[in-house]
């Protein structure tokens, strides 16, 4: 067995334009599907090629999960939608990796904030000030089991956004 990897990442930016729409429904925007790509091509070039691909089922965390997907040419088997992880807090997302099979050595999660970026804090041990739509945050983590995950227990390899590219 090896350390473990993850990358977490918020979904691309999303339209606010139909205020009758469920936000669970709210679909990206022009800023969105013109960041999507790019970030994805980043997460590429970084070589971020996860086993196993993790999003909430909203309609932008599903959307960004799936152009992901294809970018990184990742199989359906690996890419899973978890109901539960929409609106989740930290620690609904800390059980969600929890319950993962340790043959997997690198899971990426495409998710929400503030959530995701609070399990980003709590994994890295470093609070992120700002962790702003699509962006990309890379951690190894000292630990052999899924289950193993606690406070500090990882470190900050990439931490990467769009406007770093503007």
């Amino acid at each position: 067995m090896t350390m473990k990897q993850l990358t977490l990442i918020r979904h691309a930016k999303s339209s606010w334009d139909n205020p009758g729409l469920r936000d669970f429904d709210r679909p990206l925007n022009a800023r969105g599907m013109r960041d999507l790509p790019l970030m994805a091509a980043r997460v590429k070039a970084f070589g971020l090629i996860p086993q196993r691909l993790l999003y909430s089922s909203a309609t932008r965390t599903a959307v960004t999960a799936r152009t992901l997907a294809q970018t990184l040419a990742l199989e359906d088997r690996n890419c899973m939608a978890i109901p539960e992880m929409y609106e989740a807090c930290w620690e609904t997302l800390l059980n969600v990796l929890q319950g993962q099979p340790d043959h997997l050595d690198s899971i990426m999660l495409v998710g929400h904030n503030p959530g995701i970026a609070d399990l980003g804090a709590y994994l890295s041990g470093q609070t992120l000030h700002h962790f702003p739509t699509s962006a990309v945050h890379h951690l190894m983590l000292n630990v052999l089991s899924w289950t193993e995950l606690a406070e500090s227990c990882g470190s900050t390899q990439i931490f990467d956004y769009p406007k770093l590219h503007t």
